[in-house]
């Protein structure tokens, strides 16, 4: 199977809709945008965050309307592997340092495929400083990288509606591999 880019992609840095939350659709990709930037914002809240020289630290935190949200420390060159968060929209900001975000522009297939071959033009890079952040919509394959040989980064992320679960993959220049789906006893 061969997956080229979207014509409109799935991912934005701003969310399409125009009105709130509410209590039967859950936050948007503007709200939980809007969380992290005032939480990263935090100043005693990001300094508070135990980081490990080793491998990457995370806290909890109380999300809006219902989402989830974490707050993780980034040692030197540490990064999360190409995944994707499922059904969840969701949103991040660098607090400190500069972390790098590959992604795929292309709309992949939700179930029923083990490898796909990934066209030219899929691939996207952005380099976000602290302060700097975006949104992104269902079903988004992305690596976050913290490519520094010295500085720690913190991030901020939300996830809405809470993680049903988290796909691994495994690339190899074109060949995209699902390897594991994770749920949340997984990992909490």
């Amino acid at each position: 199977m061969s997956v080229s880019p979207s014509a409109s992609p799935s991912s934005s840095s701003t969310s399409r809709s125009t009105s709130g939350s509410s209590a039967s659709s859950g936050p948007t990709q503007a709200d939980l945008f809007d969380f992290v930037r005032r939480t990263a914002a935090d100043t005693e809240l990001i300094d508070s965050l135990p980081l490990d020289p080793e491998g990457r630290t995370w806290v909890r935190l109380e999300g809006p309307g219902g989402s989830e949200a974490w707050l993780i420390g980034w040692p030197p060159g540490t990064g999360t592997g190409w995944h994707d968060h499922a059904e969840s929209v969701g949103a991040f900001l660098t607090a400190s340092g500069e972390l790098k975000e590959n992604s795929l522009t292309a709309r992949l297939p939700s179930d029923g495929w083990k490898t796909l071959e990934l066209s030219d033009g899929v691939d996207r890079e952005r380099r976000l400083s602290s302060g700097q952040g975006r949104s992104f919509g269902r079903h988004h394959v992305h690596e976050v990288l913290n490519e520094s040989p010295e500085r720690h980064a913190i991030s901020v992320h939300a996830y809405y509606p809470p993680l049903p679960q988290i796909r691994r993959y495994s690339r190899s220049g074109p060949i995209l591999r699902l390897e594991q789906v994770e749920r949340p006893e997984d990992w909490q």
